[in-house]
C-alpha cells in the first residue's frame, strides 16, 4: 500500500523573543561500542555486499554493543564525557533528558538511571521521537533554560538498535548501529545559542517505520504471556525515503528562517546520519556545498537518536565548528517526525 506522507501542515515553533534567555551547547560527548560490524561481516547474516550497501546508503560499517552493554551504559559514557568537556559538576545539572527508542526498561526511564549514576541533582525523563529525538530533547531543554526555570541541562541520545534488528532482513539490518551522544546546555550570552527551531509530526506515516510494542497492536493480539514473537524493526524503505528527502531540507530551512538567517549564512549542517542520499538532498535544498555538511554515516550507520550528537562531537573535534558559527541540526524519524534547530555557536573557551 502506498502512503502519501508529507511534512504539511508544518508545526513551526519560532525562536524566543530577543528579551528571552537562550541556551548554548557548552559540552559534548560521544561513545561508540568497540565492536565494528563491516558490510563484509554482514554476509554471515544476509544476502548483500559492500557495493550494494555503500551505493544506496553510504554506510561502510557500524558499531554493535557488547552483550553486557545496555543503552544506559552507552549513555553514561557519553554523558560523563560531555560533563567533563563542559567543566560542569554533575551536581549542578538540574534536568536530564534521554532521547531513546531502545530504553533499558519500559519503566523506569533510562534518564532516571543516569541521574543516579552520574550524581545529578535533577529531574529526569525519557523522550521518544525516534531519530528526531535528540533535537526534540534539545528544544525541550532549551525551553526550560529560556524560561529561567533551570540553568543547566544534560541531553543524551542513546540507542542499542542491534537488539531490535531482524538480522535476516537486508533492507533494515544494514542500516542501523549502536551508540550514544550527549550535550550539556547552559544559558548563553545574548545572540548566541539556539535561535530558531522547527518541530513536527505526521502520524499518517506511523505504520511506515515501527517496532511493535510488547503490549501488542490491532494486528498482534495480546495473551497473558504477552505479545508473540520478538520485537523487530519494520520499515517501508521506499516511502520513508520519499518523506525524508523532502522533510529534512524543508525543516532545516524553516529553522534557519525562524532564526532570522539566510541559508547562505549557514556555516555547517549537521544532519541525522541515515543515508548519504538523503543528506545530499537536504544540502541541496539549502543550496549548501557538501563541504558545509558533516557526514559520518560511513562509520556508524544510522544510530537513531544518537546520530546528531555523535556527529556534533566529531565535527567540533575536527575543527568544523568554531565560536560564532551558524550550525543547523536536522533530523527525521518514525512517527513520522522531524526536527531542526539553528544555533549560533558559543564556545566558552574562545571568549
Amino acid at each position: 500500500m502506498t502512503h502519501e506522507v508529507s511534512a504539511a501542515p508544518p508545526v513551526a515553533l519560532h525562536r524566543p523573543l530577543p528579551s528571552a534567555r537562550t541556551a548554548a551547547i557548552t559540552g559534548l560527548g560521544l561513545y561508540a561500542p568497540e565492536r565494528v560490524l563491516t558490510n563484509a561481516d554482514l554476509l554471515q547474516f544476509v544476502d548483500t555486499n559492500d557495493e550494494w550497501i555503500r551505493s544506496r546508503t553510504g554506510i561502510a560499517e557500524r558499531r554493535v554493543a557488547a552483550e553486557h552493554e545496555t543503552t544506559a551504559d552507552l549513555a553514561e559514557k557519553a554523558a560523563r564525557q560531555a560533563l567533563e568537556d563542559a567543566n560542569v559538576d554533575p551536581a549542578a545539572v538540574q534536568l536530564v533528558i534521554c532521547a531513546t527508542s531502545t530504553p533499558d526498561y519500559q519503566f523506569p526511564a533510562t534518564a532516571a538511571l543516569l541521574q543516579h549514576r552520574l550524581g545529578c541533582h535533577a529531574a529526569a525523563f525519557d523522550l521518544e521521537a525516534a531519530c528526531s529525538g535528540f533535537v526534540y530533547a534539545l528544544v525541550v531543554a532549551q525551553q526550560f533554560i529560556a524560561s529561567g526555570a533551570i540553568d543547566t541541562a544534560l541531553v543524551i541520545g542513546a540507542e542499542v538498535m542491534s537488539r531490535v534488528m531482524d538480522w535476516s532482513d537486508r533492507n533494515t539490518c544494514v542500516l542501523f548501529g549502536d551508540g550514544a551522544g550527549a550535550a550539556v546546555l547552559q544559558a548563553a550570552p545574548q545572540g548566541f545559542g539556539v535561535l530558531g527551531i522547527d518541530l513536527g509530526a505526521n502520524g499518517l506515516g506511523g505504520e511506515l517505520l515501527k517496532v511493535e510494542n510488547v503490549s501488542g497492536s490491532e494486528n498482534l493480539p495480546v495473551t497473558l504471556e504477552g505479545a508473540p514473537g520478538q520485537k523487530r524493526v519494520y520499515q517501508n524503505g521506499r516511502e520513508v525515503y520519499r518523506f525524508a528527502v523532502n522533510v529534512m531540507g524543508e525543516s532545516a530551512l524553516r529553522a534557519v528562517e525562524n532564526a532570522g538567517l539566510e541559508p547562505s549564512q549557514v556555516d555547517l549542517l549537521v544532519p541525522h546520519q541515515a543515508n548519504i542520499r538523503i543528506i545530499e538532498s537536504a544540502a541541496k535544498r539549502l543550496n549548501l556545498p557538501m563541504d558545509k555538511v558533516f557526514v559520518n554515516v560511513h562509520k556508524y550507520g544510522n544510530t537513531s537518536a544518537a546520530s546528531i550528537p555523535m556527529a556534533l562531537r566529531e565535527a567540533r573535534d575536527e575543527g568544523r565548528i568554531k565560536h560564532g558559527d551558524n550550525v543547523v541540526l536536522v533530523g527525521f524519524g518514525a512517527g513520522l517526525t522531524w526536527a531542526a534547530a539553528a544555533i549560533k555557536w558559543h564556545d566558552q573557551r574562545a571568549v
